[in-house]
């Protein structure tokens, strides 16, 4: 009041009047206003002597003598703030000489009155004030909430799009938890997740009843204090906040969790509080609830701040900032649990798909391998490498696939192509599939019991003609050509059996060998009936002219139709969008660059780039695998050799080949494992 009453001193005389003579005015005015029996709800001060204010709630009116306006208009800045947010309003009595109208009105000018205006005037002026700042009040008060509608719409729709866009259901739940907090103003908070806990002894079967759902710890975050957590289950139960949230599906608001209302069957433990030197108070849990009424999770806000950008490093910060979390954040938790809900379910189910598929992908390669045991771990291996070459050419940044960009997606998708690149071959013939010589094992059975026969039938031919000679009195002589002839024949049906052993293994046959089993073919012998037989059938004679490999042109065929069964199978899987290109990558991998491949013959430029990649890994995998029976692995270096024989004979993409050698893919693998 010293200063304001020393600023008065200032003004010598205004309109005639004196300083002396306003105040004695304004304090007479004071004591009229208090006296009128129309301000009920009003109160009237004197904030300083040359004026008088009238005060309703937070709202006040201002009367001044228009000379104040004039000389001492610094006596206003103690209200230039409420003025200034419409929560108080200036009327002038008398007209000043000095005065810009529209600046005055938008300075907080509600009204100018007679010098020395009658009650009746002064209370209807007063009366036009507070309607007029009550309505500014509605006005500011709508013009908040709708910008705050606003920014909380936008807030929830950005964050609805940020959890139905993650598929990652970790990543997911840090978003709604970090989310949660901000349309809250949370300084910290927790996640649970609920799931199924199978029984310790494992009987874990169909009618099994032992089951129990259990509340998982995934994460926590905190804006004050660093620590680190890990993942924990424990009982869903109400002796928990989070318990008692998902048992009765509703939300648990807590104003201070040291202090849990009388009755309440929960409890807080401070002992982690105590651990990382941080005071729990505000706590608002929320259960997630699935689009089957379901509780699948619960968020776990704590301390609710009146700053959100403060931190709480002690006790007097808590004291001063928490405060319990009001009906509007729990409105808003509301929101975001339900979105939350719906999201986590669905992410929970598209991981639930995705490990469908990678089971049945998983029981498909077992399921191929258990046939051809000789080929196990191949398609793992053709996947890893596969996938790695793709990372590889993704970095490209010259060359024919610079542009070239897998996604995560598209490395899944040639993942699964790749372990599944063989699954046709559960359509070939087991005996096909898994033939290491030429001659299948029942095969040489039978051959070699021909041949016993034969031996046994030259032995007893033998003995019957001695026999004979003897009865007769034939000379030693003779008897002892009989036997040479025998031991000649039996050495020449030796030879002819080691001549078919040899001719039986699945290596490069020599021109020579052919031209012997064309003779053998050509051998006759009687069986039991006294019928003449050929010593090799038709399809033993095909069969051992194999000359590279162990398989017959007609069996050759039947496994190179596995590709086709491949894209059969496969094709009639739902693979979705994401997977659908599936088939056709798998059933294309053994196709070469300049038409001569198969199933389809298809040209360098029809070839998908993931089935070229998979046709050098596949190759290259067949090469150095150290598990099949009927050959040796090949060295790393003569199988990237043998790979550029590939791209000379137009079978093979040359670039990728360079990049499959320079970035030593094998490698990469290797170290990943």
């Amino acid at each position: 009041m010293t200063d304001l009453s020393s600023a008065t001193t200032s003004s010598a005389r205004t309109n005639g009047e004196t300083t002396p003579h306003l105040v004695a005015r304004m304090t007479r005015l004071a004591e009229q206003l208090s006296r009128d029996a129309r301000l009920v709800q009003e109160s009237v001060t004197r904030p300083h002597p040359l004026i008088v204010a009238v005060n309703r709630d937070d709202l006040m009116v201002i009367v001044a003598p228009a000379a104040l306006w004039d000389r001492g208009r610094e006596l206003l800045k103690p209200f230039a703030a409420r003025l200034a947010e419409s929560t108080a309003m200036l009327i002038l009595m008398g007209y000043p000489t000095d005065v810009d109208l529209q600046q005055a009105m938008n300075r907080g000018l509600a009204s100018i009155v007679a010098e020395d205006p009658s009650l009746d005037e002064l209370f209807l002026a007063g009366i036009r004030a507070f309607e007029l700042l009550e309505a500014k009040g509605r006005a500011e008060s709508r013009g908040k909430w709708l910008r705050r509608y606003r920014y909380e719409l936008g807030e929830l729709i950005n964050i609805a799009r940020a959890m139905t866009t993650e598929r990652d259901v970790n990543k997911l739940l840090g978003v709604i938890l970090e989310k949660s907090r901000f349309v809250t103003g949370a300084d910290a908070g927790s996640i649970y997740v609920v799931e199924d806990q199978a029984p310790e002894d494992g009987s874990d079967g169909p009618l099994s009843r032992t089951r129990s759902a259990m509340l998982r710890f995934k994460l926590s975050q905190n804006e004050s204090v660093a620590y680190d957590s890990s993942e924990f289950v424990m009982p869903i139960s109400t002796r928990s906040i989070a318990g008692s949230a998902t048992l009765g599906k509703k939300p648990i608001n807590i104003p201070d969790a040291y202090d849990i209302p009388a009755g309440a069957q929960y409890g807080f433990d401070r002992r982690f509080d105590e651990k990382i030197g941080y005071r729990t108070k505000s706590m608002l849990t929320m259960p997630l609830i699935s689009q089957r009424d379901e509780v699948i999770g619960v968020i776990q806000l704590i301390n609710k701040k009146k700053d959100p950008e403060k931190k709480l490093f002690t006790k007097e910060d808590v004291e001063e900032q928490v405060v319990p979390f009001d009906e509007r954040s729990e409105e808003l938790l509301g929101m975001v649990a339900a979105q939350a809900g719906v999201s986590l379910e669905n992410t929970m189910l598209y991981d639930e798909i995705r490990r469908l598929f990678e089971g049945f992908v998983k029981a498909s390669v077992e399921a191929i391998e258990s046939r051809d045991p000789t080929t196990s771990g191949h398609s793992r291996r053709v996947a890893d490498l596969t996938v790695e070459l793709a990372k590889v050419v993704d970095m490209e940044t010259s060359g024919p696939y610079k542009g070239a960009a897998f996604t995560s997606e598209d490395l899944r998708e040639l993942e699964y192509a790749s372990l599944l690149h063989d699954f046709g071959k559960i359509g070939v013939r087991e005996k096909v599939l898994v033939k290491a010589n030429k001659l299948y094992e029942e095969k040489v059975d039978l051959i070699r019991a021909r041949f016993d026969f034969i031996a046994r039938s030259l032995e007893a031919d033998m003995l019957r003609r001695k026999l004979h000679a003897l009865e007769r009195g034939a000379p030693r002589s003779e008897l002892d050509a009989l036997e040479k002839e025998y031991t000649e024949r039996r050495a020449e049906i030796d030879a002819a059996w080691q001549t078919i052993m040899a001719a039986n293994e699945p290596t490069v046959l020599a021109a020579g060998d052919f031209a012997k089993i064309e003779l053998l073919a050509k051998e006759t012998y009687f069986d039991m009936r006294g019928e003449m037989r050929f010593l090799l059938d038709d399809d033993e004679k095909v069969a051992l002219s194999v000359k590279r490999g162990s398989l017959t042109p007609k069996e050759y065929d039947e496994i190179t139709s596995h590709v086709v069964h491949t894209y059969k199978f496969l094709s009639n899987i739902p693979w979705g969008k994401a997977f659908r290109r599936v088939p056709s990558i798998a059933g294309a991998h053994h196709e070469r660059l300049n038409g001569t491949g198969y199933p389809n013959r298809l040209r360098a430029e029809e070839i998908p780039v993931q089935s070229k990649m998979m046709s050098i890994s596949d190759i290259f995998d067949a090469l150095t695998a150290s598990d099949r029976p009927y050959k040796k692995a090949v060295p790393v270096e003569r199988a990237v050799d043998i790979l550029e024989y590939g791209v000379k004979d137009q079978h093979l993409d040359p670039e990728l080949v360079r990049i499959f050698r320079e970035a030593r893919v094998w490698d990469r693998c290797a170290k990943r494992t």
